[in-house]
């Protein structure tokens, strides 16, 4: 399915942080959203997936119109995200945290779960198997057991991947996954994220200050800059923008 926003704009206060963006995601693409610090990437991921209300212009998710669902129905229809800032629930071990997200996911309900029935536990087992095997894939099922806030800040970027994946999402949404990361594991992220497309025959939105990992795995970049798209296109096609250029460096539009 087609993620499509259309004239998209979200204000705070006096603050245009979103000025009419349209753009459109395909089926199963590598797609990224870059911009200079403040260019409104975040709040975009932030209006996609229902923590903000857009203040005018449409985003649909296939047939289903986005903009008016709260977050859980959202992650419902199937786009799941991560956080700039690593959100895993501090108190849990790893495995638990990806159980928790699977509860969206349970077929059995609540009297099935009090009165303990086959159903419950059924579900209970494929939610356990299906959590290990993403903990087998990000290599992090030694960890299992673990507190999530333990493991190095790169396997925690990790495991929130595998989280939003629990939600078994058709469209997933990844906020600076590179962070922190060295030359090394970012090629490794680089390498995961086409697995994930192309296994799972999902969509990815990419997030990302770092240009290695942008420029080496997405199909399609678009470019915000204070909030107003600014350029769109192949990666070779944004490296050559005037426009990307004077954003990003400081050089007037048309210079060389």
């Amino acid at each position: 399915m087609r993620l499509e926003l259309h004239g998209v704009s979200k204000s705070f206060g006096g603050l245009r942080a979103v000025n009419d963006v349209s753009l459109t995601v395909p089926e199963k693409n590598i797609f990224g959203l870059i911009g200079p610090n403040g260019a409104g990437k975040t709040t975009l991921f932030n209006l996609i997936t229902g923590v903000y209300k857009r203040d005018k212009g449409s985003i649909r998710f296939g047939e289903d119109d986005v903009a008016s669902l709260h977050p859980a129905a959202i992650a419902g229809i199937g786009i799941a995200r991560t956080f700039q800032n690593i959100r895993l629930f501090a108190q849990l071990t790893v495995l638990e945290n990806l159980l928790v997200a699977g509860e969206l996911r349970k077929k059995a309900g609540l009297g099935a779960a009090l009165i303990r029935s086959q159903a419950h536990y059924a579900d209970e087992k494929l939610r356990r198997e299906r959590a290990v095997e993403l903990l087998s894939i990000f290599g992090l099922v030694e960890m299992a057991d673990a507190p999530s806030t333990s493991l190095p800040y790169g396997d925690q970027r990790r495991l929130e991947i595998a989280r939003a994946m629990m939600l078994a999402p058709k469209l997933l949404l990844l906020d600076e996954p590179a962070a922190g990361m060295n030359y090394g594991e970012a090629e490794g992220l680089k390498a995961q994220i086409r697995w994930l497309r192309d296994t799972f025959h999902i969509s990815v939105v990419l997030v990302e200050h770092n240009m290695q990992v942008v420029m080496g795995v997405c199909e399609e970049i678009h470019v915000l800059d204070r909030g107003e798209t600014i350029a769109h296109g192949s990666p070779l096609e944004v490296r050559e923008s005037p426009a990307v250029l004077a954003a990003y460096l400081g050089q007037p539009a048309g210079e060389k």
